[in-house]
């Protein structure tokens, strides 16, 4: 069974009088504008409109089957676990879409709504965990499913959620409510959420429950673990970039990643896109040029100055960064519509370095044109989206100026970026520009412990070797219950994705092992009681 909560990977959505007032938690990691560091699953949030897999699709669910409909990266392992072998009960806590934001009359904690093979229900809330003269609820949304849990006391999968949908979030952007958007108040809604639910349903009162999820889900999930043991037996940490803090780091390991992925996809490809910067900046020091651009990639809105241009920059970056994250074997609609190893189509055209500039842009369109219009079907391409669909953006840039600080880097000879360094005095001054804020830029160290987490147990790391958030991941077995896996062949938690006849050996492995490791947590957790 699920759970999830409606407002996005750790996000709560706050509500007084039953009217949204301002906390919602986002996720996702993506490459970073002046600083801000895009969110982990998503590279950087949202964009684009969150599309529905197709029937039949990898990803897709069918209606009779007990797979989720939920936020996008609900892989769920109900797939993966065979339901005689594992009979669970999966949460997965909505935290913080506010795209979903329930209706008045769906909000009180009886209601009880089916979506898909699974029940909609709200939990009542403290909006401050921490502090005791702010009193106020909000109705946490979760899904549970159910089919195939064994009720006397069977094992739990708790999915921690991601970033979500929070178009909400505009008229709630007053950073005293926004303050209540936190990691460590999402991980206490969680821990509320699991023992009422352990305490309420039948037969769950001693389930071993084992928390799941993906990128900044994973991260929740690992700090789960690590914060109320007591709560959950083990986690599973999928393309967490839990060490993407400090100094734990280099800061410009991601973006050698994404390049590395570039590189190993075709000759000169990744050679043609460091080219194109400097071709960008001299067309786009005249007006001609500015138009030639807007023309040539067929801009929704022409490009009208320098400022447009670098805009114009950005977009194509976290374009070639989504691509790094879903580069996955077989056909897939996670952030775009996409083909199988969906690189190695884009470097067809980015074949040829040394072709003159508007030769070479010509072909960067055609390369980006897959990404953003593989089904032919986009008239124009909009360079305000980046099409990572709904993983909640402004919610994920309020934590990229408070908690979630990840130094983000480039220097154009081991990347194919513009050179940018790592200026936490800029990003500083952005964020109390946007937000009214300053970016604690230690804070997740001193709260999670960085590198120090030996004393914790029963987690899993899993990263693929394609996904430029493993940079800030867990690559080496730190105990014996901290195990690193490692996916060579694998983009963003491409183990935690529906199985799939392309699947490489190595995430078929790796799902073994983690299902392994899961029964083991469960079998001690039952000789416990």
């Amino acid at each position: 069974m699920e759970a999830a909560s409606a407002n996005g990977e750790g996000a709560r959505e706050l509500t007084s009088d039953r009217q949204p007032i301002g906390r919602c938690r986002c996720l996702g990691p993506a490459p970073p504008r002046v600083g801000l560091a895009p969110p982990p699953g998503s590279r950087r949030c949202p964009r684009g409109r969150a599309g529905q897999p197709r029937a039949g699709e990898p990803g897709s669910y069918k209606a009779a089957g007990p797979a989720p409909l939920l936020l996008l990266l609900l892989l769920l392992l109900l797939l993966l676990l065979p339901a005689a072998m594992l009979r669970l009960l999966l949460l997965l806590p909505l935290l913080g879409a506010a795209g979903a934001l329930p209706s008045p009359l769906r909000r009180r904690r009886s209601a009880s709504l089916p979506v898909g093979p699974y029940l909609t229900r709200y939990l009542s809330q403290q909006i401050d965990h921490f502090g005791f003269d702010e009193n106020r609820t909000f109705q946490q949304r979760y899904l549970v499913a159910d089919q195939n849990w064994k009720k006397d006391n069977g094992p739990i999968l708790f999915y921690t959620g991601n970033e979500g949908d929070i178009t909400w979030f505009c008229n709630n952007t007053d950073s005293k409510h926004l303050n209540y958007l936190t990691s460590e108040q999402a991980l206490a809604d969680f821990a509320v959420l699991v023992e009422y639910l352990k305490m309420t349903i039948a037969g769950a009162r001693h389930s071993p429950v084992i928390a799941i999820g993906g990128s900044y889900g994973g991260m929740l999930a690992a700090w789960f673990r690590m914060k109320y043991p007591h709560v959950v037996v083990g986690a599973l940490a999928a393309s967490a970039p839990i060490w993407q803090f400090g100094d734990l780091v280099p800061c410009g390991t991601f973006f050698s990643i994404v390049t590395n992925d570039f590189k190993k996809s075709g000759a000169g490809c990744s050679e043609s896109i460091r080219n194109s910067w400097d071709a960008i900046n001299h067309l786009s020091s005249t007006d001609a040029g500015l138009q030639w651009l807007s023309n040539t990639f067929h801009l929704c809105s022409p490009l009208k100055n320098l400022q447009d241009a670098a805009v114009l920059k950005n977009w194509l970056s976290e374009t070639w960064v989504n691509l790094a994250m879903v580069n996955y074997p077989y056909k897939a609609d996670f952030l775009q519509p996409l083909p199988a190893w969906p690189i190695q189509e884009v470097c067809k055209f980015l074949k040829d370095p040394s072709l003159s500039e508007k030769l070479l842009l010509q072909n960067v369109f055609q390369a980006v044109n897959l990404y953003y219009n593989y089904t032919g079907e986009a008239p124009c391409l909009d360079v305000s989206q980046t099409a990572t669909k709904s993983l909640g953006e402004m919610g994920w840039y309020y934590q990229a100026c408070t908690e979630m600080v990840m130094p983000l880097c480039t220097d154009g000879v081991h990347d194919m970026f513009e050179p940018q360094k790592w200026d936490f005095d800029a990003l500083s001054e952005e964020c109390y520009r946007m937000w009214g804020v300053r970016p604690r830029l230690s804070w997740i160290l001193s709260m999670y412990g960085g590198k120090n987490i030996s004393s914790h147990s029963n987690i899993i790391f899993s990263n693929g070797g394609l996904d430029p958030w493993s940079a800030g991941g867990v690559t080496q077995n730190i105990t014996n219950s901290l195990v690193a896996v490692v996916i060579p062949d694998g983009a963003h938690h491409l183990d935690l994705r529906s199985r799939n006849p392309l699947d490489p050996k190595s995430v078929q492995q790796a799902r073994a092992l983690e299902i392994g490791l899961m029964k083991q947590w469960i079998e001690k957790a039952r000789h416990s009681h």
